[in-house]
């Protein structure tokens, strides 16, 4: 058997850390990246351009970078922020360099190819959609509930998130991504900003319909505590209802846990919706809600192997 093929969504440090988590571990890595991203250098570009936010592509893309002093230094570069007291300030340098070879070449995909070889990636990078995404949710907020538009309105709104939706309703779809999906051997998907960086691929169709598919392939890693507004008063149980109410058609493979989050409720909410529950310590030493690589690692290779030998969900 030959190493495995794993794909990973999402967006953002929790995608970062599952990146960085699978490099090394696999024969090949796709990254299908999440497109609604509206504010700082992501947002002023998306607002000149019509092409998708960099920003987190290009974390994606960092995240994969080879380690070489080659790979290295590009990925720095990648993430190098200008300080300035002009328009340039905020601007990560990767973020224009992508947009600049979106602008040259006229293609999304084309253009990421271009950076990851640049980066000697080990993986490739993909969007889950060619065109921007604005994704919008419905609050329920003190004065009862209310719609915001955007995501950073939607991961600062006080108030918990009832239900979301995406502008356009069904964007187009690189060929790659769905073709991914459909090839793999195993779909790591989260952890994230639960409703912008996660549950947005279920609100592309064709992806989501790919992600049902692909469920007794799928690992879902859960986040640590609480990472922004977004979830803020809510827990683990709260992030699987919604997950649910998103993708009723969908059941993963196995729930991957923080040992810091394991309870009772939790474990009966996995189990109940068809799936392996397996908690562990992977909180990153120092931090409140960020994922260790080497122990996200170590899991992952032990429930991609699982999967791949015929693993198949608790019903």
């Amino acid at each position: 058997m030959t190493g495995p093929h794993v794909v990973a969504l999402g967006g953002g440090h929790g995608l970062y850390a599952t990146l960085t988590a699978l490099r090394g571990a696999c024969e090949s890595i796709t990254a299908v990246v999440t497109v609604a991203d509206d504010g700082g250098s992501s947002g002023r570009i998306r607002a000149e351009m019509p092409v998708p936010p960099p920003g987190d592509l290009r974390m994606a893309l960092s995240a994969l970078c080879e380690d070489t002093e080659w790979g290295r230094t590009w990925r720095d570069v990648l993430q190098w922020r200008f300080a300035t007291a002009g328009p340039l300030d905020g601007h990560a340098v990767g973020n224009l360099l992508i947009a600049g070879l979106w602008d040259r070449t006229g293609g999304i995909v084309e253009g990421l190819d271009w950076v990851g070889r640049l980066l000697r990636a080990e993986g490739r990078v993909l969007p889950v959609s060619t065109e921007p995404i604005t994704v919008s949710a419905v609050v329920d907020c003190a004065e009862g509930p209310r719609r915001v538009v955007g995501q950073v309105a939607v991961a600062t709104a006080p108030g918990r998130v009832r239900s979301l939706a995406i502008d356009p309703v069904d964007p187009a779809v690189p060929a790659g991504t769905l073709e991914a999906l459909a090839s793999s051997d195993a779909i790591i998907l989260g952890p994230g900003s639960w409703y912008t960086s996660v549950l947005t691929h279920f609100l592309v169709p064709r992806v989501a319909a790919a992600l049902v598919d692909a469920g007794p392939r799928t690992i879902l890693t859960l986040n640590i505590a609480d990472e922004d507004e977004e979830t803020a008063g809510t827990d683990r149980v709260d992030d699987i209802a919604a997950l649910r109410a998103a993708a009723p058609g969908f059941v993963p493979a196995a729930v991957l846990v923080d040992a810091s989050e394991d309870d009772a409720a939790l474990r009966a909410a996995v189990e109940a919706w068809g799936a392996r529950y397996v908690a562990a310590p992977m909180r990153e030493p120092g931090t409140l809600d960020r994922h260790d690589a080497a122990l996200l690692r170590e899991q992952y290779q032990a429930l991609v192997t699982w999967v791949r030998s015929g693993g198949t969900p608790v019903r």
